[in-house]
């Protein structure tokens, strides 16, 4: 049985803030957005427009409050070739939160928290 990776998911509290976030910082595209007939609920696809995979950023009426984070580890990761202009610009934005030099690796953080690893492309 194959399968094929298509979307991760993060639960957001400003679909538009994010959207515009996931657009400056890592230079995703807006796919396509849903709604809800009801308006409990709006998705918005984004994707880098090449590896086919794409983030799926859901915002839902009934939790207009932060999203409880603790101690979650879990993240996306994003390669670029050139590392060291992609922290400076993400410097620029304000959004790294951690750098291990050591590896070559850092992390920006969106406006809910969530964490992404930018890695060099290989």
């Amino acid at each position: 049985m194959e399968f094929i990776f298509k979307h991760t998911n993060l639960n957001v509290t400003d679909l538009d803030k994010s959207i515009a976030f996931y657009e400056r910082a890592l230079g995703l595209a807006l796919e396509r957005r849903v709604k809800a007939p009801d308006g409990s609920f709006e998705l918005a696809f984004v994707s880098d427009g090449k590896s086919g995979a794409q983030l799926e950023l859901t915002w839902l009426r009934d939790h207009p409050q932060p999203y409880d984070l603790a101690d979650n580890e879990i993240h996306t990761a994003f390669a670029v070739a050139d590392v060291k202009v992609a922290l400076e610009e993400h410097r620029a934005l304000g959004c790294v939160c951690y750098e291990n030099t050591a590896m070559g690796i850092y992390f920006i953080e969106d406006p809910d928290g969530y964490w992404a690893e930018i890695i060099p492309s290989r």
